[in-house]
C-alpha cells in the first residue's frame, strides 16, 4: 500500500505541476493589451455578442431611428447608420421575413460586423481566442473528476487492507487523501481559468473604461457596461429581456453548414449564464441572456469546432477573410463610442 500510495502521489504531482506551468504559460502568451477603445468591445467584454446587439439596438430606439412593438416586431424609421454595427441591424432587419426581435438580435450577433469585435479584443490581448484554451481545460476537468473517483476507490482498498491483515499500519485513504484532494482542487481550478475568454488585461482595461464613462447617460454606454437591465424605455426592456428568453433564440446545438458562418465567438440563449464574468466578459449575466456554443481554431476564417462561452444568441464569424479580423473592428466602430 505504501508503494501505492508514493504512485498516486507522483502521477497527482507530476500532472498539478504540469497543469500549473501551461496555465502560467498560456497567461504569458497573450500580447500586449490596449485600452478599451469604444462602446461595443465595452459590451462585447460585458456580455459578448449579445450585449453588443442590444447596445445598438437600444441606441437606434432612443433617437427614434428603430420602432419596436408588440409582440417584438422592428420596424425601420430612418434607416440612418452611424458605424458598421448599426449597418449591420439594418441590414439583416431588411432581410428578416417578419422582422421579430429574437431573430434580428440572433442575425446581427453572427454578422462580420460584431464578430470581428472580439477578433480585435483577442488581437489587442484583452479577450482569449475561442478554443486556445480547451485542451487545458479538458485536462484539468479530468485530473478533477478522477482525483475525486480516486477517494470511494482508496477507501474500499483500505477496508481491503483491514480485512486482510490485522495490523495494517496507517490507513490508505488517509496517506492519499492530500494528494487527490489537491489533485481535485487544482484540476478544477485551472480549468476554470482555463474557461475565461476575457484576459486579466482586458479586465483591467474595462475597469478602466467603466470609471472613464462612469457619467456617460447614452442608451448604448448604459446597456453596454450595466445589461438589459438599465435600458432606459421600460417598454424596450421588456421585448429585449424576452428576446433574449425566446426559445427560438438557442442555438446550442447549431452545427455550421460549408456555406453558414462558423459559430465563433458566443452562441446560444439562456437567461443567467451569459458572457460575463464567467466566460467573455467583466459583466456577468446582466443582460439577461447567455448560452454556449462557440467554435475553435482561429477567431475568424473558416475553422469550426466547438468551445463554450456564453451570451445570448447565436454567433459566428466563419467565412470573412483572416485579414478582415481583429484588425477591422477597432475601426470600424469607433464612432460609436
Amino acid at each position: 500500500m505504501v508503494l501505492l500510495a508514493v504512485l498516486v502521489y507522483l502521477v497527482v504531482g507530476a500532472s498539478s505541476a504540469a497543469l500549473i506551468v501551461r496555465s502560467s504559460s498560456a497567461r504569458r502568451s497573450h500580447p500586449a493589451a490596449g485600452p478599451v477603445q469604444h462602446v461595443y468591445e465595452a459590451a462585447f467584454l460585458s456580455g459578448g455578442p449579445a450585449r453588443v446587439v442590444d447596445s445598438a439596438i437600444a441606441a437606434l430606439h432612443a433617437d427614434g431611428r428603430l420602432a419596436i412593438g408588440g409582440p417584438g416586431i422592428v420596424s425601420v424609421r430612418h434607416p440612418l447608420a452611424h458605424d458598421p454595427v448599426e449597418r449591420a441591424v439594418f441590414e439583416q432587419l431588411a432581410a428578416a421575413p417578419t422582422g421579430a426581435l429574437h431573430t434580428l438580435r440572433i442575425a446581427v450577433m453572427r454578422h462580420p460586423a460584431v464578430q470581428e469585435i472580439g477578433d480585435g479584443l483577442a488581437a489587442g490581448g484583452l479577450m482569449t481566442p475561442p478554443g486556445q484554451n480547451r485542451g487545458l481545460t479538458v485536462w484539468g476537468v479530468t485530473q478533477g473528476v478522477l482525483s475525486l473517483l480516486a477517494l470511494p476507490v482508496a477507501f474500499a482498498l483500505t477496508v481491503i487492507s483491514f480485512v486482510r491483515d490485522d495490523d495494517p499500519g496507517v490507513p490508505f485513504i488517509v496517506m492519499v487523501l492530500p494528494a487527490l484532494i489537491a489533485g481535485s482542487v487544482t484540476g478544477f481550478v485551472v480549468a476554470g481559468r482555463g474557461r475565461r475568454r476575457i484576459t486579466t488585461a482586458g479586465q483591467h482595461a474595462m475597469r478602466s473604461y467603466a470609471t472613464q464613462h462612469a457619467q456617460a447617460f447614452s442608451a448604448a454606454h448604459l446597456v453596454a457596461l450595466h445589461g438589459l437591465r438599465a435600458v432606459p424605455d421600460p417598454a424596450l426592456q421588456a421585448q429585449l429581456i424576452a428576446a433574449a428568453r425566446n426559445p427560438a433564440a438557442r442555438t446550442d446545438g447549431h452545427s455550421p453548414s460549408s456555406t453558414d458562418y462558423v459559430a465563433v465567438w458566443c452562441a446560444g440563449s439562456s437567461p443567467g449564464s451569459g458572457c460575463g464574468s464567467a466566460g467573455c466578459g467583466a459583466g456577468g449575466g446582466s443582460s439577461g441572456g447567455s448560452g454556449s456554443a462557440c467554435s475553435s481554431g482561429s477567431s475568424c476564417g473558416g475553422s469550426s469546432g466547438g468551445s463554450s462561452c456564453g451570451s445570448s444568441s447565436g454567433s459566428s464569424c466563419g467565412s470573412s477573410s483572416g485579414s478582415s479580423c481583429g484588425s477591422s473592428s477597432g475601426s470600424s466602430c469607433g464612432s460609436s463610442s
